[in-house]
């Protein structure tokens, strides 16, 4: 109901005002040749985790600018700061660098997912130069439609069982602790990130099946709406393929496999695993150094 929605107050607005005004605790890069793109995808970043990698996805937001944003939903995970709190300075700089470059001129597009579900009753509105929507269609620059959502809505488990999401919320979470623990030992032996979790998921039969068939069913339904193309999150795994003549685009996570989509120029779609990215610097800065 609209007289639920809390619109945001004269004393909200001037502190967000101040927050940008302030500086990050980790100073924003001064790259002078940033990676430009048309259009930039994420989502499941669950700032307000322990899992979530908020200094690999503050490296990647200081090494690309685009034109647009979207931030497809499970930004901030409302399901795990109910139980405890936890928001570390990076997870600040993070939204912070979101703030900065909608500020800039960057068009930001935020569609809530089931974990920041609580935004959802902000749909419509904007603020911070952020715009706040329940999904979104956006044109390719070759003229494709694409359908952007979430893409809980196509979850069984979410929809119909929501006590079993959240069972099965606390069983990731524990995952992704084992996660830290074995990412902290391969640091010390200057081994690239790697992540359990997604290794557990491609090799688990039940697995595989689900997110095979959650994609098809994403697919089936952005074709009945009439669009070229859809693309959302939820599920952690980034993904580019055609099903039954639609364009299915998952754009990843910022917990597990550190990834975005972008757009480019002419309209050619790509996954960044951003990872990877920083061990190629890491690489050829040892070379360059190996070299000197």
């Amino acid at each position: 109901m609209i007289d639920q929605v809390r619109f945001p107050s004269d004393d909200t607005i001037a502190d967000l005002a101040d927050f940008l005004h302030s500086a990050p605790a980790i100073p924003e890069r001064a790259i002078h040749e940033r990676r430009q793109y048309r259009t930039i995808w994420i989502s499941d970043v669950h700032l307000g985790t322990r899992g979530c990698n908020a200094g690999m996805l503050i490296d990647f937001l200081d090494h690309a600018d685009s034109e647009q944003m979207y931030l497809v939903g499970d930004i901030i995970d409302g399901w795990r700061l109910k139980k405890k709190f936890y928001w570390p300075a990076a997870h600040n700089d993070v939204v912070w660098r979101i703030l900065k470059r909608a500020k800039r001129g960057t068009r930001v597009t935020y569609i809530p997912g089931n974990h920041d579900e609580i935004m959802r009753q902000f749909a419509g509105l904007d603020f911070g130069g952020v715009a706040i929507r329940r999904q979104a269609i956006h044109t390719t620059a070759d003229g494709r439609r694409l359908l952007v959502l979430h893409g809980d809505e196509f979850d069984a488990i979410t929809l119909s069982h929501r006590w079993l999401a959240h069972v099965g919320d606390v069983a990731y979470t524990l995952m992704m602790a084992l996660n830290r623990w074995v990412n902290a030992g391969r640091r010390l032996f200057n081994m690239p990130y790697w992540s359990l979790s997604r290794h557990a998921k491609a090799k688990v039969k039940n697995a595989v099946e689900f997110i095979s068939r959650y994609e098809e069913v994403v697919a089936e339904a952005a074709g009945a709406r009439g669009v070229d193309g859809v693309v959302c999150g939820h599920i952690h795994t980034a993904e580019s393929r055609d099903i039954g003549g639609v364009q299915y685009y998952n754009d990843g996570d910022w917990v597990e496999g550190c990834t975005a989509l972008v757009e480019h120029f002419d309209g050619r779609m790509e996954v960044l695993h951003w990872a990877n990215e920083i061990q190629d610097r890491r690489n050829a800065r040892v070379v360059t150094l190996a070299a000197a």
